[in-house]
């Protein structure tokens, strides 16, 4: 990025804790891309969105780039990332023993 490009970006304490996500929706229109964060619990039937980003497609395009950009990168620095392709099935993963009320 050149001088004439640079600006400060401020991140607030609560916004620097950040949002867990393990899925994300991702719909679109002609005009924008809206990327919805949701966390989903095993044994849950119900995600809640915890966040909601709009995107215009150009930088919906520059923000996947990013990603793949990052993406390897990490797996040149920490090996392959095991995907199986499959879609995430939250019932599939174990917290530790159940509960009992």
């Amino acid at each position: 990025m050149s001088e004439d490009h640079k600006f400060d970006i401020e991140l607030d304490e609560l916004t620097a804790e950040g949002t867990f996500s393990n899925l994300a929706i991702i719909n679109h229109s002609n005009t924008e891309f809206v990327v919805d964060f949701a966390s989903v619990m095993p044994g849950v039937p119900k995600a809640k969105v915890k966040s909601r980003i709009i995107l215009t497609p150009h930088h919906a395009k520059r923000l996947a780039n990013a990603l793949l950009d990052n993406l390897q990168r990490f797996e040149a620095a920490n090996g392959e990332i095991n995907d199986s392709g499959s879609v995430f099935d939250p019932n599939s993963v174990s917290f530790g023993p159940k509960g009992k009320a």
